[in-house]
């Protein structure tokens, strides 16, 4: 009897172990979150109701639990004692471009909601918008684990944030000038989200221009057994990579290698990290070990490239590109131009279909078009030289601007790297796709 009942409170303290530990790992799915509203015309203090808004995210990050869902009405942000940046570290849904009574949404026209910032000497140089929850944080006590990420209808624009070149908005600087109280260019991506295991992570509908990254302007990173979906995204105007696919899985798996959609996105004009660089500049980049179906997107104007393949596999369905320097698509260190993709590529699938590429006209502003088409660069000769299409110089260059024809070189009085390009010069470009391929306004939705 005595061994039955030890045996008995054996069961017992296994059975409690295990039903704590389980309790302790799904945290992040009991939790049902709640409803953050956030308006800088409106807001004030931290309640963060809809009746009473927040003036501003990074005043209520600290707040915030895994699940939550934050809305964030029209206006411009500047994160909390204008930083500049904004790291979360749960996983949370951000939702703008509302009107200030949350009752509208149109996040790329009548309700913009702008992420930005301000140079100033030692101000912060991180993402603009930063959702890690892969590492155990000491303000919560967990790691999260599953649940899902989204960010929708967020424009990031790090023009205010870049110090440029005598203050001429030509070209920027990545030091800083203690001289002149100025911080360098933030090296770093408008928006970034590093997952955790079996967490799903959505970006759509979002901007982001005048970054100056290495890596990603939109960078999502998705571990084990999760999932990305980046779809409806404008990119144009950043260094590094357009749209940077990443992975944190590390395995052989094929229940836990991440898998990303990859639909209607445009990205255009991504720069070479410097002028004389051989890295970055390229519309998409894949890390290996992940799976992606990538459709219906414009890779265009890349310094160096379309999409930069690492060794992910990928099926590419109706994807157009446009006006690339080197080449269209690269894989490890070969390079292609699309119409030899399907037949050269060795991490394509073969269902991958109906790419092409075609010169289009951007409907940018006449005036950055105009500094954008009249730049001198050590490589102004590939620039000119599209790899898809035949290329008659300067003048093909302007003409995808709509810009007049010239009989002449245009030059410009100062270097120009990454000229500072506007919201309102910038949208009209990402406005509506061609044949239906790259990104489209997001519809004006009621709530």
């Amino acid at each position: 009897m005595k061994k039955i009942m030890q045996s008995l409170s054996i069961l017992l303290l296994i059975f409690t172990t295990s039903a704590v530990h389980a309790q302790s790992t799904s945290r992040n799915f009991s939790n049902q979150g709640r409803d953050w509203y956030v308006s800088k015309n409106t807001g004030s203090g931290q309640l963060g109701t809809k009746e009473r808004p927040a003036k501003d995210l990074g005043n209520i990050i600290h707040h915030l639990k895994p699940n939550d869902r934050i809305h964030i009405a029209e206006g411009v942000y500047m994160s909390k004692g204008k930083r500049g940046a904004d790291e979360i570290n749960v996983p949370v849904q951000i939702y703008g471009g509302y009107d200030t009574t949350f009752s509208m949404r149109d996040p790329w026209d009548a309700h913009k909601t702008i992420f930005t910032g301000v140079n100033e000497y030692l101000k912060l140089t991180d993402p603009r918008l930063y959702i890690r929850t892969d590492q155990q944080r000491e303000s919560n006590g967990q790691k999260s684990t599953g649940s899902v990420i989204v960010v929708d209808g967020i424009i990031i624009d790090n023009g205010p944030r870049n110090r440029y070149h005598k203050n001429e908005n030509l070209a920027i600087r990545r030091k800083a000038s203690p001289k002149s109280q100025q911080n360098p260019s933030p090296e770093s991506g408008g928006i970034v989200i590093v997952g955790s295991h079996y967490t799903n992570i959505n970006v759509r509908n979002c901007v982001v221009m005048n970054t100056a990254p290495t890596e990603g302007a939109i960078s999502v990173r998705v571990f084990a057994g999760g999932k990305g979906v980046i779809e409806n995204n404008f990119t144009i105007n950043n260094t590094g990579y357009g749209i940077h696919a990443r992975t944190g899985y590390v395995g052989s798996d094929e229940k836990k290698i991440p898998q990303f959609t990859i639909r209607r996105n445009t990205s255009l004009f991504t720069w070479k990290h410097d002028a004389i660089a051989s890295y970055g500049g390229d519309a998409m980049a894949f890390d290996q070990n992940l799976y992606a179906t990538v459709e219906n997107n414009v890779f265009g104007y890349g310094h160096m490239g379309g999409l930069y393949n690492k060794g992910a596999k990928l099926t590419m369905i109706n994807n157009l590109f446009t006006g690339n320097s080197k080449y269209d698509y690269k894989e490890v260190n070969d390079k292609m131009a699309v119409a030899d993709i399907v037949d050269e590529a060795m991490h394509l699938a073969p269902e991958s279909d109906g790419n092409k590429g075609l010169l289009i006209q951007i409907a940018v502003a006449e005036r950055w078009a105009e500094i954008y088409a009249g730049r001198q660069e050590v490589s102004r000769a590939a620039v000119d030289a599209a790899v898809t299409v035949p290329n008659s110089g300067a003048n093909q260059l302007r003409s995808i601007f709509g810009l007049n024809l010239q009989g002449g070189a245009v030059a410009m009085d100062a270097e120009v790297f990454l000229p500072l390009i506007t919201v309102e010069e910038a949208l009209p470009a990402g406005l509506y796709p061609w044949n239906g391929m790259g990104c489209n306004i997001p519809k004006q939705k009621t709530e």
